[in-house]
């Protein structure tokens, strides 16, 4: 390239964009840290009560008509940073993904739940991603969807648990794709890990089911990668 172009060599990476890179023996680690904190100044939350999860338990969000909507584009604006800092914070990115859902119509129930999430980053600043170094190329994924405690709605068991499977699945997939543009193998099958073995077990056979019957499609597209041996299904308990 350098024979083409003209190239200034800036040495490792550290800071791009508002994530600060940090490699090391171990390998390279991702944070946000400054951003994190750039963000708590400017919404008046860097002297907020420290909160110690990202979203309160049983907590359920949806359309409020009895309270009072809050300023949309301030909402839009922080919902927007929040999901950028879930680039490097897989840990919020569930909430980010939940409060998301109400760009158009934000009431104050959910800006108390984007505020909860501040106080948790305000407890979490420089919470870091790691890559570590391994001889392996290898995909694994973990799904685990809970049904009774859906933050905005209900579906079936059967529902969640194969519409999180097929997501899954399709990630990896992508994942694999991007992968190979810069040619690299990356060993198969590639793994979901599911904490539902009656989920894995209905995912191997296709025997009709009353209660599987809307989520047909996804059945059938798990068990086309399971029969290519594309993909493989591991159980692996909730606790892990």
């Amino acid at each position: 390239m350098g024979d083409e172009f003209k190239i200034k060599d800036l040495e490792n990476l550290k800071y791009f964009l508002g994530i600060e890179v940090a490699i090391s023996k171990e390998g390279i680690s991702v944070s946000q840290r400054k951003y994190t904190f750039d963000l708590l100044t400017k919404t008046s939350m860097l002297g907020c009560r420290l909160a110690d999860a990202s979203i309160e338990f049983n907590c359920k969000l949806g359309n409020y008509n009895d309270q009072v909507l809050v300023d949309k584009e301030q909402y839009q604006r922080l919902v927007g940073k929040l999901i950028y800092l879930s680039l490097t914070r897989p840990d919020i990115s569930f909430t980010v993904s939940v409060v998301s859902q109400f760009m158009q119509a934000p009431y104050q129930k959910h800006m108390e739940a984007v505020n909860r999430i501040l106080r948790y980053l305000k407890n979490t600043p420089g919470k870091e991603l790691m890559f570590r170094k391994t001889n392996r190329k290898t995909i694994e994924a973990y799904t685990d969807s809970d049904w009774e405690r859906s933050v905005v709605d209900k579906k079936s068991s059967a529902e969640a648990k194969y519409k999180a499977m097929s997501l899954g699945i399709c990630e990896e997939i992508w994942l694999q794709k991007v992968l190979s543009d810069p040619h690299q193998e990356i060993e198969t099958p590639l793994k979901l890990f599911c904490d539902n073995k009656a989920a894995i077990s209905i995912a191997n056979n296709l025997v009709q089911h009353d209660r599987t019957k809307h989520v047909e499609i996804d059945r059938h597209f798990i068990k086309e990668r399971l029969d290519s041996g594309s993909i493989c299904i591991p159980y692996i308990p909730s606790s892990q």
